[in-house]
């Protein structure tokens, strides 16, 4: 069986804690030493640079949209092995940016760079973003939150999941 190297990090609806979920996975890879790159691809409401404390100046829109191309991935001084990956501007047509073959071939890159990378998707209930980023990323974990979180549609993520290369 091959290493998993890359994750999309989704739930079926916000606030069931798939961001802090994808941040402290990237965080106890980082600390174990290894090169950890958490990208937020939440293009609708990021989150990962205000965990970090990292600009979001720039970031994956930028890069999706061919307006960026360097300076983009930003340390954590507190961590020397992680790295984010944040979202920048917030685009209008955020399941377009994610579908383009850019970010598919942005994941090959980073995988070339990062030992691992971990990837926060939007909340499923937003539209095809979440299912479509972690198809790139080759796998998926799917949070659900004990008391709020409803059965069905996580069979449907999940579902919608199986029928991709995740």
């Amino acid at each position: 069986s091959k290493r998993i190297r890359s994750v999309g990090v989704t739930s079926s609806l916000p606030r069931e804690g798939k961001s802090v979920i994808a941040s402290n996975l990237a965080l106890v890879y980082a600390r174990s030493g290894v090169r950890t790159l958490l990208v937020d691809a939440d293009l609708r409401s990021p989150r990962q640079h205000e965990i970090f404390g990292v600009s979001n100046s720039t970031g994956l829109s930028a890069i999706l949209s061919g307006r960026a191309t360097k300076n983009v991935v930003r340390s954590v001084k507190a961590f020397p092995s992680l790295f984010v990956l944040p979202v920048g501007n917030v685009p209008p047509n955020p399941l377009e940016l994610v579908e383009r073959p850019a970010f598919g071939l942005l994941m090959q890159e980073l995988l070339s760079k990062f030992d691992y990378v971990i990837v926060d998707t939007p909340a499923a209930v937003h539209g095809a973003d979440a299912v479509s980023v972690a198809a790139r990323c080759g796998a998926a974990l799917v949070i659900a939150r004990k008391g709020s979180s409803r059965v069905d549609p996580i069979k449907t993520l999940v579902g919608e999941l199986q029928e991709t290369s995740a």
